[in-house]
């Protein structure tokens, strides 16, 4: 079918793309300039546009686009960009979604900072939402796709985890630090860290089109999540590195403020129970064949 992905050329979207093409799709990716290619159609969610025909016979879309959250520290203005990214693409597209006859299917991301810092709480697609900027930021989030909703759409909201990939995100950004013999435990290391391999999420992303039962919030997280102690020593282990140097706690909040909190100190354990309870299979449900698989050879191949 005719599949409309945004955040087409970030890192999850660019393997989305991939992969949909390889199933047989006919992808048309939203681009924030004029189109160059038949697959392109333009937006602009600060403006309020969209190319009219970019939904036309479209049978579902896929929204991933959205500021990235770890790029700065989190000034007044940068919230406002985290915010508005998420919220007003969402909400441009879920009205479109809604004004299509008949309405696509639209799976649309979120995340797990939804649920806030939980502690030692297992939390699921049924616990309620948290407190904290994040949190606020995803419910607005998940909100703006009701338009949708309510024409009728099958609406899915991926609340996504960390996402494991060498190319890009967390894990890209760990490698030289531990590379260097310089990484080691945040905090006290016992936050909970909820992650998926980025194929996985390829994967559910693919079953969230393909499953017409399913609806609402769905966790996008490995069954198994770790402790920020455990990824460390994994993540070593796997680069043979030692990992001896600590983050203290104070330390994060000095470099990286609000953000530090929020991302690498907050502790949130998350359960897919919606994705098992649908029969989604794994591909990598453990971190150290996640970390192998993307770090063959200690990561001298990447």
């Amino acid at each position: 079918m005719k599949i409309v992905v945004s955040g087409a050329s970030g890192l999850v979207g660019g393997a989305l793309v991939d992969r949909l093409r390889i199933d047989g799709h006919q992808v048309c990716r939203l681009v924030r300039r004029p189109a160059e290619v038949p697959d392109e159609a333009c937006w602009d969610p600060a403006a309020g546009t969209l190319d009219a025909g970019a939904l036309e016979g479209a049978g579902a879309v896929v929204h991933l686009a959205g500021e990235n959250i770890s790029r700065g520290r989190w000034t007044r203005a940068f919230k406002r960009r985290i915010l508005d990214s998420r919220v007003l693409g969402t909400k441009l597209i879920a009205e479109a979604v809604a004004l299509a006859d008949p309405p696509p299917a639209l799976v649309s991301a979120s995340a797990i900072g939804i649920y806030g810092d939980r502690g030692e709480e297992a939390v699921s697609e049924q616990s309620p939402v948290g407190e904290g900027f994040l949190a606020d930021v995803c419910r607005q989030w998940e909100a703006a796709t009701l338009p949708a909703a309510d024409a009728g759409a099958r609406v899915v909201n991926l609340r996504i985890g960390m996402v494991l990939s060498r190319y890009g995100g967390a894990l890209a950004r760990m490698l030289t630090p531990f590379r260097l013999g310089m990484g080691g435990v945040i905090g006290n290391g016992r936050q909970a860290v909820s992650w998926i391999h980025l194929e996985d999420l390829v994967g559910v992303v693919g079953h969230a089109l393909a499953e017409g039962d399913l609806s609402g919030p769905v966790n996008a997280v490995s069954p198994r999540p770790v402790t920020n102690r455990e990824l460390t020593a994994a993540l070593g282990r796997v680069l043979r590195r030692p990992t001896v140097i600590p983050l203290p706690a104070a330390m994060v909040r000095l470099i990286f403020g609000e953000m530090g909190d929020a991302l690498l100190l907050a502790s949130t354990r998350v359960e897919p129970r919606r994705l098992l309870g649908s029969g989604f299979s794994f591909r990598f449900p453990d971190l150290a064949a996640a970390l192998g698989h993307e770090l063959p050879n200690g990561g001298n191949s990447a």
